[in-house]
């Protein structure tokens, strides 16, 4: 890596930009539109099965070079190589960075301490397929020898938002007579709903914890053992109902999990990109091995496109360096993310862990404190939903919101002209959002003067249009694989480490120690600040 970089306000490409900005900042849309008539097609990328519309926002071509020039002075290119090669490129944690290796081709070489890591990753992904075939053809029996016939996925963070996100997604693709659900949150609630109305004799549960040793998972893990032998009271069945993805098979064996039911994976596979490994277990049995396999060719398609197009070509490069131009030139804080497809529901929570866990930061690698704004706030709905909650705010507010719009020709269910009103509305959005509605207009329209205030239309709201083919398991990979270079294109511009989440850990540590105080009889020592010693002994007195 490049540990030579200067501070990034300082560097003349930066400093270029902000003059542009300057430039841009009060040229509308319509204008630049009207000044170029190939601007449509001059700012249209189609690359690894992905239509990337970026011409409905507030750029030139001089601006995107100037984006590519930044991109090129940050050293994103050798950073880019750095990752796919497997260097460690996650300093704080001293660990190389290797997603993208969880979908190699079986033949490829990826050297990491020395040890080529693909035939490590394709002997996971085979034992992921036995398992998943055996499910999928009703071989696997429960202890009492019924079916099984129920799969829930325990895990949190990435381990739970990238197996129910893709779920959703795929379900389409889904093996019906199953039925897939998924554990997260430590509140109860999370886990009796998820059970309710399954059979424990024809339940599975995978526990999805890297160390074993996660609170939230490993509390709900605990209670899934409970549930289970408070129906078929013989310890034995933990076996046939249990797997995990994990490392620790020692937790894992004093569980009662069959170490054999274990699948595997690395350290160098973080939580929120680790949807490809054995994390992506259920994904496998409900959509099929075959589909897994689209789904992780999807990736491999993208990543290829963002190791070798040029930057200005480049679809997650200029998708990250346009969310850097709006974050840092435009001052706009957030993303709204609008899947104008139902399946994507789960795709904007999916995508907040993905961006604002990688890249919320405030010190550069080197460990000096930001001069800039790091990571925007990532949120969404998919649409029409959103249209009839918060669109007005992107209209007519008064902050300035870039949206991604998501969407794909084909529709899985063909009724009616359901696809056409839906197509319509988001070509319509982005429409409007760009070029408003002056007063001039309105007038011509006959609008009464009082209200032409209330009816104009500011425009100049920039959106992407990401138009796909189709939802299925080689798009949504290539979606994923998008979004994720993204995300490092802006941390590596941004000069700070998108790998490491010790922004969760204080959290945490804290409650480590406030659980066994408010599990106390005892009215023991409170040593914390006086509001939080006030709330632990107020939920003590009225917990019961």
């Amino acid at each position: 890596m490049n540990d030579t970089l200067k501070p990034l306000k300082t560097m003349e490409e930066w400093k270029l930009l902000e003059i542009n900005q300057e430039k841009l900042a009060k040229r509308p849309l319509r204008d630049l539109f009207a000044s170029d008539a190939k601007r449509a097609e001059k700012m249209t990328i189609e690359a690894a099965g992905v239509y990337f519309d970026y011409s409905k926002h507030r750029v030139t071509e001089e601006t995107i070079k100037l984006l590519a020039d930044l991109a090129e002075a940050s050293g994103l290119r050798e950073k880019i190589e750095d990752m796919f090669t497997g260097e460690k490129i996650n300093l704080t944690e001293g660990r190389a960075v290797l997603h993208t290796a969880l979908r190699a081709p079986k033949n490829a070489t990826i050297v990491v301490d020395g040890e080529n890591v693909v035939p490590h990753v394709h002997a996971v992904l085979e034992k992921m397929e036995v398992f998943a075939n055996k499910l999928r053809a009703a071989q696997w029996k429960g202890h009492t020898g019924k079916t099984i016939k129920n799969v829930v996925n325990i895990g949190i963070g990435g381990s739970d938002l990238g197996p129910v996100m893709a779920y959703e997604a795929l379900k389409n693709y889904s093996l019906r007579w199953m039925t897939f659900r998924f554990v997260s949150n430590v509140d109860a609630t999370d886990f009796a709903e998820a059970v309710q109305g399954l059979d424990p004799e024809e339940t599975l549960f995978i526990v999805a914890s890297k160390t074993f040793t996660t609170q939230e998972t490993m509390a709900n893990a605990g209670t899934a053992r409970d549930w289970l032998l408070k129906s078929i009271k013989d310890e034995a069945a933990i076996a046939k109902h249990f797997v995990a993805v994990s490392t620790n098979a020692k937790k894992v064996s004093e569980f009662g999990i069959d170490t054999a039911n274990m699948f595997g994976f690395w350290d160098w596979v973080g939580g929120r990109y680790s949807m490809c490994s054995a994390i992506g277990l259920s994904t496998m049995i409900a959509i099929g091995p075959d589909n897994f396999r689209k789904l992780l060719a999807g990736f491999r398609e993208m990543d290829e496109h963002y190791r070798t197009a040029p930057f200005e070509r480049n679809i997650p490069a200029l998708m990250g360096l346009l969310g850097i131009w709006y974050n840092n030139f435009f001052g706009a804080q957030t993303i709204a993310v609008l899947p104008y497809e139902q399946y994507l529901k789960r795709f904007p929570a999916y995508l907040q862990q993905l961006t604002m866990e990688s890249n919320g930061k405030r010190v550069t690698l080197d460990g000096r404190p930001v001069d800039y704004q790091t990571s925007q706030v990532y949120w969404g709905e998919p649409g029409t939903n959103g249209q009839h909650s918060f669109y007005q705010l992107i209209h007519q507010g008064t902050k300035l919101i870039p949206c991604d719009f998501i969407a794909f020709c084909k529709a899985h269910h063909k009724l009616g002209r359901h696809h056409d009103l839906l197509m319509s509305n988001v070509f319509a959005q982005a429409q409007a959002l760009a070029f408003g509605k002056t007063a001039e207009e309105l007038k011509a329209e006959g609008v009464h003067d009082w209200l032409i205030p209330h009816k104009t239309f500011e425009g100049d709201r920039p959106s992407t249009m990401i138009l796909l083919d189709e939802l299925t398991p080689a798009a949504l990979g290539r979606l994923v694989a998008m979004y994720e270079h993204a995300v490092f294109t802006q941390g590596m511009i941004w000069q700070i480490g998108p790998f490491d989440p010790w922004g969760v850990e204080l959290g945490k540590a804290l409650a480590g120690r406030i659980a066994p105080e408010l599990e106390s009889q005892a009215e023991t020592e409170l040593k914390h600040d006086a509001s939080t010693n006030a709330l632990i002994r107020r939920y003590r007195k009225h917990r019961i």
